[in-house]
């Protein structure tokens, strides 16, 4: 039988010789070669329907045509003048509308790094400035990114902390307050009361209140499962940094820009953030993130506490601006809510029929199905989700898992609602296949982190 991922088979061994480990996360052997819409083709010209977006990155598809042009537009006019001692006019333009569509009336200002790590990065330098204290607060479960600083704030992998130790110090973690988790007979209320105990507890022992400068939270953790952050439990955070002088974090760089049926996750709660951190999806998978916050903060810090010489790049900033208009203009904010309560029905059918899915999350087109090896037990099924993605990208489909067990669904905002039902008539049979014991998959690489 013919090998269709010959060329994808071929460059994966040539690639292993010549690319460091620490730089990908092995899923396939799979070689991306172009894009369009919500469609991707690999070097071998097999076609899979994206459920990753390139990790929510290309939130308004694959070689979106405004886009595309923005960025021809730019690269014939400046490729490239440091910003960090000169403006271009994108700068302003990009800005003004950053702060115009992130949530709060009162005054900001923005600043542009090259990636989600930098930008998170940038939470640390500003919290500790601004209020003169040190301890910054993140949770559990969280990615906040690879940089010394931003990898600090994280707590999902291990391979996050080994043979890299110390990391920034004054960095505590908070434990996630995850519904999965919830007690058999335990209300919403009641679980919130534990978790928030676990809080004051630490802060009764070893965390002074006096000393946090920073909380940081991804509203909807992503990598960390697709965990929404319960109402109250946040109203709760909110409200402590309000009566504590402590700067109050988001990082939209996953779920911003219209993936969680909001322009941003944090729109979910009504809460105004002192900082709102963006990536990935502000400039179609460009090289750009932007810190927005209150005027006050961002001007608690001098350069060059946080200039980049490629940040800001006019090619970036182009594309930024056009991607913004698409997710304007075709509405893409309500496409992501309609469709993602669509595909929610979907998914908890397939739940109704198929015992390996645990839980079923799903937050505009985005979030996460958790397969276990029993509803009672909640033991995460690695072996079923490796399968499963195995055979749905071997029948044109390409989806991921997070922390091993949970399918990550997060495809182009634009996607089609017959993309969508196919890619589902696929997924739903290799749930079959798996149920009856079909899925002959032999994997001999760890998948995922």
């Amino acid at each position: 039988m013919e090998n269709k991922f010959k060329k994808s088979n071929e460059l994966y061994k040539i690639a292993n010789d010549v690319y460091a480990p620490t730089g990908q996360i092995y899923f396939f052997d799979l070689v991306i070669d172009s894009g369009e819409g919500s469609i991707i083709y690999d070097i071998d010209g097999n076609e899979y329907i994206d459920l990753l977006s390139a990790a929510s990155s290309t939130n308004v598809g694959h070689k979106n045509p405004k886009v595309v042009e923005a960025i021809k537009t730019q690269a014939e006019k400046l490729i490239h003048y440091i910003p960090g001692y000169f403006h271009n006019e994108l700068i302003i333009d990009v800005s003004k509308k950053l702060i115009d569509i992130t949530p709060g009336d009162f005054s900001k200002k923005v600043l542009f790094s090259n990636s989600g790590s930098a930008a998170n990065d940038a939470i640390i330098k500003f919290s500790r400035a601004y209020t003169g204290k040190k301890i910054v607060l993140s949770f559990t479960g969280s990615y906040h990114g690879t940089t010394y600083g931003s990898m600090s704030l994280s707590a999902v992998s291990l391979n996050m902390r080994r043979k890299m130790n110390p990391i920034v110090p004054e960095v505590e973690y908070i434990k996630f307050p995850n519904l999965y988790e919830k007690y058999d007979n335990e209300t919403e209320k009641e679980f919130v009361d534990r978790y928030w105990g676990y809080f004051t507890d630490m802060l009764k022992t070893h965390i002074p209140v006096d000393d946090i400068a920073g909380i940081i939270i991804e509203p909807i953790q992503a990598d960390g499962g697709f965990l929404k952050t319960p109402v109250e439990y946040m109203n709760r955070l909110y409200e402590f940094t309000r009566k504590n002088n402590i700067v109050f974090s988001v990082d939209e760089i996953n779920q911003g820009l219209a993936r969680s049926g909001k322009m941003w996750s944090i729109d979910h709660f009504n809460i105004k953030p002192d900082i709102l951190t963006t990536a990935k999806s502000l400039a179609s998978g460009m090289p750009l993130s932007a810190i927005i916050g209150k005027s006050e903060i961002m001007d608690s810090l001098e350069a060059p506490a946080h200039v980049f010489t490629t940040a800001g790049n006019p090619i970036c900033l182009a594309a930024s601006k056009s991607t913004i208009e698409v997710i304007e203009d075709e509405n893409l904010v309500e496409r992501s809510r309609d469709l993602g309560e669509y595909a929610k029905e979907k998914f908890n059918k397939l739940k109704d029929k198929h015992k390996v899915i645990g839980d079923v999350r799903i937050f505009g087109l985005n979030g996460g199905i958790e397969l276990v090896k029993s509803r009672e037990s909640k033991e995460p099924d690695y072996e079923s989700a490796g399968k499963l993605i195995t055979y749905l990208k071997e029948n044109g489909v390409l989806m991921i898992t997070v922390n091993g067990n949970v399918l990550r669904f997060q495809p182009p905002l634009i996607i089609s609602k017959h993309e969508l039902n196919k890619s589902f008539d696929i997924i739903e049979e290799g749930f079959r296949l798996l149920e009856k014991g079909s899925l002959n998959i032999d994997i001999d690489k760890k998948i995922g982190w």
